[in-house]
């Protein structure tokens, strides 16, 4: 073997491990607001109202509907390795209430303590009623087409369009 044969051997083999270990990195990634500490701390209760909050902290990432429509400001980090799913490391909510003349009344924080943690039930959803399998619905709706007292054009009065008398 030659020297050169040797080299190109020993950079593939790095140039694959070097390849091997950036799939292990970890990722890291940030979602939604970005918070500015002081400006947050800056919305006083009961002296900053809409317009001042919006010049202040921006569009919140959503409004409520219901009352008053609370304002939220939500962020988070969360990592993950290669191809695995993302985990919250760090969140942070905020919650601005407001009265009726738009004043501010409350700010609220939360963090990753809000975070819900949901894990489904077997492989199939649970529901009310009977279990019927594959074959079952497949084929469970023969004969029942034009029957009577089944809704179809076999029963009931005979006007046409679905017991409609004009189009």
């Amino acid at each position: 073997m030659s020297v050169f044969s040797a080299r190109t051997g020993l950079a593939a083999a790095l140039a694959v491990a070097a390849l091997a270990s950036g799939g292990c990195t970890q990722l890291r990634s940030h979602q939604g607001y970005v918070v500015d500490t002081d400006l947050v701390n800056s919305v006083q209760p009961g002296v900053d109202n809409r317009q001042s909050v919006l010049q202040t902290l921006g569009k919140p990432t959503l409004a409520g509907q219901f009352d008053q429509g609370d304002w939220y400001y939500l962020a988070r980090d969360s990592r993950n390795l290669a191809f695995r799913n993302p985990r919250p490391n760090a969140q942070i909510t905020l919650q601005i209430s407001f009265d009726q003349k738009g004043t501010v009344t409350a700010v609220r924080r939360g963090g990753l303590d809000q975070v819900a943690s949901i894990t489904p039930y077997g492989k199939k959803t649970p529901t009310l009623g009977r279990e019927r399998g594959f074959f079952q619905d497949l084929f469970g709706n023969i004969g029942t087409v034009g029957a009577a007292g089944a809704g179809g054009a076999g029963g009931g009065s005979n006007t046409g369009g679905g017991g409609r008398n004009r189009p």
